[in-house]
Order: C-alpha cells, then sequence, then structure tokens
C-alpha cells in the first residue's frame, strides 16, 4: 500500500485544484506534486555573519531532499542578531525571538502540511527557537547549526569578538588606546559565521547533537568549509529516509535523558549559561518538566573536559580539528556520563552514532579520568536572594567565593552608565534589576557590562547579579537568572545599595544570600509598591503577559499537544 503523507490534505481531490495551481506555479509537475512536500527553514539574511550563509547551506538541504525523493520548500524566518541588538534596547527581543522563530516554524508546518523540516540556525536564539519549532510539530526532522566564524588574528595570535568587547573596558581604564580597538574590531571576525568561542550558538549547536536532533560532528564544522554543502546535502537524504520509512519523530528523540545529555555536554564543554534558559523550554515542547533545578543536577554531576573559550584556551575551529562534538561526547560515554541508547533523527541510537567518534586529543578535549574539574563548567545558587536558583558560570574562574556591598541598579542602562564611568569599587555586587523575562521584558544579556568590567581590570574584584542573563561569551563571578525575578516580586526587588551579599560557588555551598532576617525581607515586601505594567504595543506587550519564569525556560504556552494533520 502506497504511504500517503500528510501533505495530501493540500492538494489531493477535486476541491484541491487551486492548490494543484499554486504548487505548478512554484515550478512543480505531478509527478512532484504527489511527492511529500519538506519546509525547509533557515534564519538566513544580512543581519549578522551569524546566518549570512545559511541561505547557501538550505540550498544544499533542498538538493538532498530532492534527489532522495522530497519536494524541498524554502521557509525563511525572521531572525533578531544577538550581535546588532547588544547594549542597548533592541536586546529586548532577542529572546523575544526565540518564540518568534518557534511558532513561524508551527504556522508555516502545520498551515502547509509540511510532511518533515529540516532546519538551520546560526545564531543565539535562532538554534533553540527552530528546535523548539520541530518539537512542538511532532513530524520527521533534523536540525543543522550553520557554523562557526574562523577565528581573527590580531598580533601575533587568533582573536575572537568577545575580546573586542573588553578591548573597550581597557580603553575607559587607559589599558589601550583607540588605535588599539579600531585595530582589533578590523581583524577579530574574519568570516561570516557564528561567534567562534563555546558561546551560546556552538554551545547550543553541540545540544543539537546531543539531544539526537542533529548529525553528530556537525555543530563544530567552520561556516566557510566546503565540507558543509555535502554535509547538508546527507542531512536531506537521512531526513527524507524517515519521513519516507517512519522513522522517529521529534519527541521520541527530545525524552529526559537526551535532555540529561544535552546538559553534560554543556557541562563539559564549559557552555553558556543560556542552554539552562533554552533546555527547559525545548523540553517543554515535549510536554517533560525539565526546570533548572534538573539541568543544574546534571551540570553538577559532569565534568569539565574540553578546553573551550571563554573559560578555556580554545575555539570551534580547534574542536572540529580534533573531531568535533563527538569527541567529548564519545569520552562522556564511554564514562558512563551519556545514556547511549537514546535515539537519534537518524533511528539509530546515539551509542551507535558515536562508534565512529574521535578518541580525546589530550589537549583541546581532555579524558574523564583527567578532566580540568570535577563538577563542570556551570553551577546553579540557592538562597535567600533567589530562592528559585541563579546561574554562574564557573569554568576558568580563580575564585568562587565572594562578599561585598551591593550597588544596585534599575536597568541595564543605569549599570552601563556606571561601569563606564567606574563609578563601582572593589568588593561591590552591582545588581542589575527588572531586565528578567518579564521585567524587562525580554531578559537582555549583559555582555557589554561584564566585558566592560573584565576589560578595565575589574573581572577578579567585582560580582554582578541580574535577573537578565549573560552571553556565552561573558566570564567573571556573573550570576544570572535569579529568580523569581524583580517584576515578580523576588527577593532581588528588595536589595538595597550596601546590603552585604554572600556568594559562594563552591560545591560544597552553591549558594547566594542577602545577609538579611526574614522578618527585614518580609517588610520590605509588604512595603514593596506594586508598579503597573508600562503600556508596550506590539509583540512586547503580548509577551509580558504570556511568557513564564526563567526557571521554567520562559515559555509562552501551556505544553505540548497532540495535533492531527486532518484535524
Amino acid at each position: 500500500m502506497t504511504k500517503r503523507f500528510r501533505s495530501a490534505n493540500i492538494h489531493d481531490g477535486m476541491l484541491r485544484a487551486p492548490t494543484r495551481a499554486f504548487l505548478h506555479a512554484l515550478g512543480q509537475d505531478d509527478d512532484e506534486i504527489a511527492r511529500p512536500h519538506i519546509g525547509v527553514f533557515h534564519t538566513g539574511g544580512e543581519m549578522s555573519p551569524c546566518n549570512m550563509l545559511l541561505r547557501d547551506q538550505a540550498l544544499h538541504a533542498k538538493t538532498g531532499i530532492y534527489a532522495a525523493g522530497g519536494m524541498p520548500h524554502e521557509c525563511p524566518v525572521a531572525s533578531v542578531s544577538d550581535g546588532l541588538s547588544i547594549a542597548h534596547r533592541g536586546m529586548r527581543f532577542s529572546l523575544v525571538s526565540r518564540e518568534i522563530i518557534a511558532d513561524s516554524v508551527e504556522a508555516s508546518t502545520r498551515g502547509h502540511q509540511w510532511d518533515g523540516i529540516f532546519a538551520i540556525g546560526g545564531c543565539d536564539k535562532n538554534l533553540p527557537g527552530l528546535m523548539m519549532g520541530m518539537v512542538r510539530c511532532n513530524v520527521p526532522g533534523v536540525f543543522v547549526h550553520g557554523g562557526a566564524a574562523l577565528p581573527g588574528h590580531f598580533r601575533g595570535r587568533d582573536t575572537h569578538i568577545g575580546e573586542t568587547y573588553e578591548m573597550i573596558g581597557k580603553v575607559l581604564a587607559n589599558e589601550a588606546t583607540p588605535a588599539d580597538l579600531e585595530e582589533i574590531t578590523h581583524s577579530c571576525l574574519p568570516t561570516a559565521g557564528a561567534c567562534a568561542g563555546q558561546f551560546t550558538a556552538n554551545t547550543m549547536g553541540m545540544v543539537s547533537e546531543a539531544l539526537g536532533l542533529a548529525p553528530i560532528g556537525s555543530s563544530m564544522i567552520p561556516a566557510v568549509y566546503s565540507e558543509r554543502a555535502p554535509l547538508m546535502r546527507r542531512a536531506g537524504v537521512a531526513l527524507m529516509q524517515a519521513v519516507m520509512g517512519d522513522g522517529p519523530l521529534p519527541r521520541d528523540i527530545v525524552t529526559r535523558e537526551s535532555l540529561e545529555n544535552a546538559c553534560a555536554v554543556v557541562s563539559a564543554t564549559g557552555g553558556s549559561t543560556n542552554a539552562a534558559l533554552h533546555l527547559p523550554a525545548i523540553a517543554h515542547e515535549a510536554g517533560i518538566r525539565f526546570h533548572l533545578d534538573d539541568v543544574a543536577a546534571v551540570f553538577a554531576r559532569t565534568p569539565l573536559i574540553a578546553d573551550l573559550q571563554p573559560g578555556g584556551r580554545f575555539l570551534a575551529r580547534d574542536l572540529y580539528h580534533v573531531g568535533g562534538a563527538g569527541v567529548v561526547m564519545r569520552a562522556l560515554l564511554e564514562a558512563g556520563v551519556l545514556v547511549g541508547h537514546c535515539l537519534t533523527y537518524t533511528g539509530r541510537t546515539l551509542a551507535q552514532e558515536l562508534d565512529s567518534a574521535a578518541l580525546p586529543d589530550g589537549e583541546v578535549v581532555r579524558t574523564v579520568q583527567n578532566a580540568r574539574s570535577a563538577d563542570g563548567g556551570v553551577t546553579m545558587l540557592t538562597g535567600n536572594l533567589c530562592p528559585d536558583g541563579a546561574l554562574l558560570k564557573t569554568a576558568g574562574l580563580t575564585t568562587l567565593v565572594h562578599r561585598g556591598p551591593a550597588r544596585v541598579f534599575e536597568c541595564e542602562e543605569q549599570a552601563q552608565a556606571a561601569v563606564r564611568d567606574r563609578r563601582y569599587a572593589r568588593g561591590d555586587v552591582i545588581v542589575i534589576r527588572n531586565e528578567g523575562p518579564r521585567g524587562g521584558p525580554g531578559m537582555r544579556e549583559m555582555l557589554g557590562i561584564t566585558a566592560l568590567i573584565y576589560g578595565q581590570g575589574m573581572g577578579a574584584d567585582v560580582a554582578l547579579l541580574t535577573d537578565g542573563r549573560f552571553s556565552g561569551a561573558t566570564r567573571g563571578l556573573c550570576i544570572g537568572h535569579a529568580g523569581p525575578e524583580a517584576a515578580d516580586r523576588g527577593p532581588i526587588a528588595l536589595v538595597r545599595d550596601g546590603d552585604i551579599i554572600s556568594i559562594d560557588g563552591r560545591p560544597e555551598a552553591r549558594r547566594i544570600s542577602v545577609e538579611l532576617s526574614d522578618a527585614e525581607l518580609s517588610s520590605r515586601l509588604a512595603a514593596l509598591p506594586v508598579v503597573p505594567p508600562p503600556r508596550l504595543g506590539g509583540v512586547l506587550e503580548k509577551y509580558v503577559r504570556l511568557v513564564g519564569p526563567a526557571s521554567q525556560g520562559a515559555v509562552t504556552h501551556s505544553g505540548a499537544v497532540e495535533w492531527r494533520a486532518d484535524g
């Protein structure tokens, strides 16, 4: 019996003659119309170098899909670049764009009855957004990270965009000149592709492999390498095998065990704290409760084995040359850290896919027995200041303990101006509030501020706490995702200048507290005025009404549902 594809709903029968006319106008003949129809989603465009090459890669994916019997439809999706929205109010739209992307995938897939999804992303929020859309729609799918940029070259060594942010702080501290800043600005990002370190884009690329949604080894291939063309064609063929042969669906692949595998890979590579925001959101699309505490539990038990920037020495290109993400995952699998029987989009298990992966080289990637750290590169702190938790990236830190007076700012702009003008002191805990998912709105990241602090030579002498978030490129004693956020009347809303904050990120503690009695905190909460939300209009207004807490992924709907194509 010939398999009836979902897409037949749009073109079969007399009543669908107008639809067939539209498909003919797209250049399809009758035989092609009868094929399974595949949505090829990408965020390609000229809003950032991360996205610039994605359409070219999509064309290769379409070739593979067509050669394997499918009819591909290119579906570009709007995306917001973190690079162009950093350190100004445009950053409010970055996390919001994750939801827009997931919604776009759903609307196109369900509206057009696509039989499968091929998704290609290249920037911080479009990678998780596309994966969320795939899992929500639950049709056969494959995801591929578009790859990182090659490192720049600055005065005899490799460099990357993160160092340019930090150079601004050095100029303000009179430790570098404007000419130095101009030189590194021109040299730090020589090609298209995502930022070159283990920042959010590359972290989420590795996550896609660990979840089983992407080809093993795909995420670390540099964006400009010709190897990406056959990779995309092969992935297109594999997707069609799943479509034609009842292969595993995204919700068969994204399970609690595969989510824990993904968390382990983040921890083992010193990856971005933003993964703790995106993994719960992907889990939510699969109907799985997997919150910040679940993520943190895996982080706490997973050793740090990769020496990647910003907490280490190497970049994505270096990991690619020793075997890519598969090296990390094989080392974790053989040490019993990963679950090997999880399915991948090919229908094979993760263990089977890793069978041919390279072994650790001992430098870029170490063995688990010779790990850089026993407990991973990201940790969750709790205490009376952050009852729902907060995240600290510990990879590369020389100290995990800090105690000092609070220096409170009501928004990022206030803090940025104070840091720029050096209106803070050694020992301070800089508190930036009202920047959570609802309070921002949009949960802005603070790379501009953290890079200034580090560039001013104060990275080891102050701490920073926010209910916003940080870039994967952030380094230093920087604590984000503080929950509940200030807009939800969390304790961070009660802190005043001079209050003593105690931070202990050591494995035996993992605490963050303000040295106030419960009675004092209750008194301040009772006196806290209720501030009505401002009228925002447009997408931010809708987002504020829908978005949930960061500890649950900052999601905007009630969760996974079964959806019938003919319903």
